[in-house]
């Protein structure tokens, strides 16, 4: 068998799995920017949102951070991987972008 993936043959977003007589090409996890095999413990640098923690791309947790990232009022931070969203708190609404009561 020819190691076809000593070449690189995938695009950055993809490693490569040498099978025998051929090759495929792997999606990296959605934490990396590039990776060398399966796994968010394969990336080559990890994504925004994510950060190296023991060896392993893990979500950043914006909603936890000292810095609030939901500033509007009445408003809730929700972590989403690799980001966040900001929803209004139980018992408002969104009304053209302000959180306003039910």
């Amino acid at each position: 068998d020819l190691d076809e993936c000593a070449a690189s043959p995938c695009k950055d977003h993809q490693y490569c799995l040498n099978t025998d007589g051929s090759f495929s090409c792997k999606a990296c996890d959605a934490s990396c920017v590039g990776c060398t095999g399966e796994g968010s413990d394969k990336c080559k640098t990890c994504a925004s949102g994510y950060m190296k923690e023991d060896e392993k791309c893990t979500d950043i947790d914006e909603c936890s951070l000292p810095e609030k990232v939901c500033m509007k009022e009445n408003q809730d931070c929700v972590n989403t991987s690799g980001s966040y969203k900001c929803v209004c708190s139980e018992g408002f609404e969104d009304k053209d972008g302000t959180c306003i009561q039910t």
